[in-house]
């Protein structure tokens, strides 16, 4: 089950301890994880799934359960999701954007939109 966790920080570009902030768990955890190959809790175990948009059963074999539930029931949005996941600077924009007013995320859309139609402008 740590390999398939080693897998995923390789495949993410993410490190044990940026997964560490994310959810909360501490290095130690992790440590006794690796060390014992096998033992880690469910809640725990829920808490990096979540963090990878992947279920618990696919951390702990590397494999979905056939026909078990997704984490997200649309497409559209687990596609989303796994872009922001993947693209750190997607991630950085969303961060920024959470805490943002709706009038300043309007402003903030709009500029690039501007940006894209001049570097379109200039690509012509």
């Amino acid at each position: 089950m740590y390999e398939v966790f080693e897998q995923l920080l390789q495949k993410f570009g993410v490190t044990t301890a940026d997964v560490c902030k994310a959810t909360g768990i501490g290095q130690s955890t992790m440590s006794n994880w690796k060390t014992r190959r096998n033992l880690i809790s469910g809640k725990n175990a829920q808490l990096i799934a979540d963090y990878f948009g992947i279920s618990v059963d696919y951390l702990m074999t590397g494999k979905e359960k056939e026909g078990g539930e997704k984490y997200y029931l649309n497409e559209e949005t687990s596609k989303m999701a796994q872009d922001i996941f993947e693209n750190r600077e997607l991630r950085l924009l969303f961060d920024a954007a959470r805490d943002a007013e709706p009038e300043d995320l309007k402003a903030v859309h709009n500029m690039l939109l501007a940006l894209k139609r001049k570097e379109q402008h200039y690509d012509d």
